[in-house]
């Protein structure tokens, strides 16, 4: 698999070698619903038809609108790891797990070497 690339002026989406999906915030953005929408069609663009395990790099993101967080709801990936490493990161990313019924397996990481390895688990292993 070759690696591939998307980069805007807020984030950077990436298709990896190894089949995890990264999408990396750039630190301080104001993640609004537009940022959230061309995110994710960045991500469904990278895979079209296939579902991949992503990885969220949300580490100093500065907020994240109510609309926004309602866009991370749509199904996207197989499952997806969200990380941070501030106690901010982990109440927003706690926001968008806790927010209503997921379509997908989250959970929030400050280590980027446990959610790659909990995102290459197999699917039978995989709890929410």
């Amino acid at each position: 698999m070759e690696c591939t690339k998307v980069e805007s002026g807020k984030y950077t989406v990436v298709l990896r070698e190894d089949g995890i999906i990264h999408l990396v915030w750039n630190p301080h953005t104001r993640i609004e619903a537009a940022d959230a929408r061309a995110a994710m069609a960045a991500v469904l663009d990278l895979a079209p038809g296939n579902e991949y395990p992503l990885l969220i790099y949300m580490t100093l993101t500065a907020s994240l609108s109510r609309e926004a967080q309602a866009v991370f709801n749509q199904r996207c990936a197989t499952r997806i790891a969200l990380l941070g490493t501030s106690p901010v990161d982990r109440i927003l990313a706690n926001w968008v797990i806790g927010a209503q019924k997921q379509p997908c397996p989250k959970r929030f990481f400050t280590s980027a070497h446990d959610a790659t390895t909990w995102l290459l688990l197999p699917d039978t292993t995989v709890d929410s």
